[in-house]
């Protein structure tokens, strides 16, 4: 599945959108998601992906994010079920490629309607699925999915329109444990990927896999070779794609081994337990584990600039060895760190905020508001990973 694509811009010509329909070479099967409020719109978007070889479209009404519904996008949709219908019916009816609908179980600051919105969609027989994430637009990732709601909606409500289940899911064990008791027709993977993008092969080998750091690596190292190949191995690749680059080490970081001998009876979604990072590591798994942005940068660098996966498990253990990343934990900035390692920035765009350095004692406090935070909110409960050796 692809980025969500703005409609509008993307039958305007807007490069931006039209790269969201570009499709690996690899890829055996890939979905164009759009996001409109306009039946007309919605049918020249479908058209322009069958065009660019989709092999489904995914109209999302889901997204919370202001760009989109300020537009009367994405999970402002939902408001109006009997209008969503007619939306979705109009898209969905003598369209070249199947159409599926992805929804939050209710809109921002509004009850619960999901099973409303379900309702209506599962009338339309040209739908071919129905995605539902079960959070609300205003949850946002503060809760944990509501998985009991999603599988009472796909007892109770009529229709053979097939119902995908969205949230929480960061192992292959969850992702059976969620269709074994809701009955629901598939489960849809979105953080768990960002973190462990082997998770579909755990799902298919139904196994847990245990990489060491250095598969890791060369797992990171393969996304980076693949960004050059698309963006080009010159400064001018480089800088591209340190838009992105950095970023995922948001996700690739909270990697945590999950078998499911230990794990399989948590009791809750694992996607939102936070744990504690040993920092009583091996240099490698140190700089691996590392949550700080200005060290996300450093770990780009170092994978972008090695030339092989060996050289890039060497450059990382050096980094996690140095006194950069020492230098961050003792409250250093990005900047003063890229004068001492000599990197340089290499992020294009705004230039990332400086990283807040708290007192013990503001981190008690911090800790204690977090806890009655989780509290009142359900919100499973922070655990030490080191407890769970």
């Amino acid at each position: 599945m692809g980025e969500m694509a703005f409609a509008r811009n993307l039958l305007k010509g807007d490069p931006l959108e039209l790269s969201r329909l570009r499709r690996a070479k690899n890829e055996p099967n890939f979905g164009v998601q759009i996001a409109t409020n306009t039946i007309e719109e919605g049918r020249l978007a479908v058209v322009k992906a069958h065009e660019a070889g989709a092999d489904w479209v995914d109209l999302n009404c889901g997204c919370p994010v202001f760009e989109a519904t300020r537009r009367g996008l994405g999970s402002s949709l939902l408001s109006s079920p009997s209008k969503l219908a007619k939306l979705v019916a109009g898209i969905a009816d003598d369209s070249p490629l199947p159409l599926s609908v992805k929804i939050r179980i209710a809109p921002h600051g509004k009850e619960t309607n999901v099973h409303k919105v379900v309702g209506k969609l599962r009338e339309i027989d040209s739908l071919a699925a129905i995605t539902i994430h079960g959070r609300s637009a205003g949850d946002r990732y503060t809760k944990a999915a509501d998985w009991n709601l999603v599988g009472d909606v796909v007892a109770s409500s009529a229709g053979t329109v097939p119902i995908v289940g969205n949230g929480d899911i960061l192992t292959h064990f969850e992702a059976t444990q969620r269709l074994n008791e809701t009955g629901v027709a598939g489960v849809m993977v979105a953080r768990g990927a960002l973190m462990k993008p082997w998770l579909f092969q755990e799902f298919r080998d139904k196994a847990t896999w245990e990489l060491s750091s250095e598969d890791r690596v060369e797992v990171y190292r393969r996304l980076v070779c693949y960004m050059k190949e698309h963006f080009g191995d010159d400064a001018k690749g480089r800088k591209k794609a340190f838009y992105f680059l950095p970023w995922h080490f948001e996700n690739f970081t909270r990697y945590k081994h999950l078998p499911e001998e230990e794990y399989g009876d948590w009791g809750s979604p694992l996607m939102q337990t936070r744990w504690d990072v040993d920092e009583e590591q091996l240099p490698l798994d140190y700089v691996l584990s590392h949550r700080d942005k200005a060290a996300h940068d450093l770990i780009a660098a170092s994978l972008w600039d090695a030339d092989s996966d060996a050289d890039a498990v060497a450059r990382l253990t050096a980094l996690g060895e140095s006194a950069d990343l020492r230098a961050l934990d003792a409250g250093a900035e990005l900047g003063e760190v890229e004068e001492l390692a000599n990197t340089g920035s290499h992020r294009g765009g705004r230039p990332r905020k400086p990283v807040i350095r708290r007192t013990e004692e503001e981190i008690a406090v911090l800790r204690a508001e977090r806890a009655a935070k989780r509290e009142r909110t359900g919100a499973p409960p922070h655990v030490d990973s080191r407890s769970r050796r």
